[in-house]
């Protein structure tokens, strides 16, 4: 037997973001704070290229190992049966997205900085429960996660819970992912009418 890189994407981005935090944590003390950290309303400056970087990068900056794991079990559980459905670049594009995303209404609505996958990972949750959409039906499983993930994400934002968790982020990534497996899965199946 022989291990497989099985998820390139999936894979890839999981590794970076370890590489990431242990480099930011052993040699590049403040590597996360200036390249992976995308800044607030009233810091992003528009003069400085390293904050339209990060709108981006943002995604794969961890505040801890904490956070990094409580990311990395849904993306390495999820993500490559996403991968294997979907191909490697259309997730590689969809992650992508969800960050710029995400990045971008953070600049444009909230004070605070952002950084990590999180909203990545409310993409895939919304997006895997996509799988079943391609037979014309909305699956059951989609309504279920959407009122118990996204619904719980809408009262945590509605009540203002002081966190440091980016429930909006979540938000976002969660309508990404919705929106991708819907149009996604809505293309395949006019294209096969064809």
């Amino acid at each position: 037997m022989r291990i497989k890189y099985n998820s390139p994407t999936v894979l890839t981005f999981s590794l970076l973001c370890v590489l990431i935090l242990y480099l930011s944590r052993t040699i590049f003390p403040g590597l996360i704070e200036n390249l992976f950290m995308v800044p607030g309303k009233e810091s992003f400056n528009p003069a400085y290229l390293i904050h339209w970087i990060t709108i981006i990068t943002h995604a794969m900056g961890h505040g801890d190992w904490g956070h990094l794991i409580s990311n990395m079990i849904f993306i390495l559980v999820i993500g490559p049966m996403l991968e294997e459905n979907y191909g490697s670049k259309p997730l590689f594009i969809m992650i992508i997205i969800t960050a710029l995303v995400t990045g971008v209404l953070n600049i444009l609505f909230f004070p605070n900085a952002l950084l990590g996958a999180s909203g990545v990972v409310f993409m895939m949750i919304l997006l895997s429960s996509f799988t079943n959409f391609s037979r014309g039906e909305i699956p059951l499983t989609f309504i279920f996660v959407l009122i118990i993930f996204m619904g719980e994400q809408i009262l945590r934002l509605l009540n203002s819970e002081n966190t440091n968790i980016s429930h909006f982020a979540h938000i976002i990534g969660g309508l990404c992912g919705s929106f991708f497996g819907f149009f996604k899965n809505h293309g395949h199946r006019n294209q096969g009418r064809n």
